[in-house]
């Protein structure tokens, strides 16, 4: 999921102690749907080692929080999510590739079935996760999308992407509170993210009431 560049942005999370401060019955709305039982690819050798991904992240990260400008932080954004995107796997890669094209085309049911298929294949692959996230959001399956959203975060709890689109999952379902604080995990990332920063402001006041 992505704010301005992720797939969350194609319809407009927090880490564990979020999810532990959120009440069961505030994840979904009573009418929402039931949860029911279900770049650029590399190839295997491209792919980097664990601990110089691990490393590439950690600057690209440090570098995001004091990028000068949007135009440097857009660049920086593109970097890791370059780096997120690699699977690791030929047979991910195409699967990946086919789901987004389904989505694309709204068959949203095929697409689950293919990422299904990358998730079996590869769990330790945080994009995976992400990408089926962001197709339950768009059929509103807000319970399997919240359930995604946290296999990611528990991957990767800097998933800027992730937590903006936790931050859109708590707005729909009434849930302010818990959408700002997402927002602002989200921000304390990357301050850059498009639009969130005036969304905060909004959200703030509404929590928060106006500073006197």
């Amino acid at each position: 999921m992505r704010s301005r560049f992720s797939p969350f942005a194609v319809a407009a999370m927090l880490a564990a102690p979020l999810f532990a401060a959120v009440p069961a019955t505030a994840q979904v709305k009573p009418d929402a749907p039931a949860a029911p039982d279900w770049v650029k690819p590399r190839g295997d050798a491209q792919r980097p080692e664990h601990g110089e991904r691990t490393y590439s992240l950690d600057t690209l990260f440090e570098a995001l929080k004091v990028a000068p400008d949007e135009a440097s932080a857009k660049a920086i954004e593109d970097r890791i999510w370059a780096l997120w995107m690699v699977s690791g796997s030929d047979t991910c890669n195409v699967l990946m590739s086919r789901a987004k094209m389904a989505a694309d085309g709204r068959d949203y049911g095929l697409a689950i079935k293919l990422l299904n298929a990358v998730i079996e294949l590869r769990p330790e692959y945080t994009e995976g996760w992400n990408r089926r996230a962001t197709v339950y959001y768009l059929q509103k399956d807000y319970a399997h999308s919240l359930a995604d959203i946290r296999e990611v975060l528990a991957r990767e709890p800097r998933h800027f992407g992730a937590l903006s689109g936790l931050g859109a999952i708590m707005q729909e379902i009434g849930d302010d509170k818990h959408a700002l604080a997402a927002y602002r995990r989200a921000l304390a990332i990357d301050p850059h993210l498009e639009h969130i920063g005036e969304v905060v402001k909004t959200l703030t006041e509404k929590v928060e009431g106006r500073a006197i």
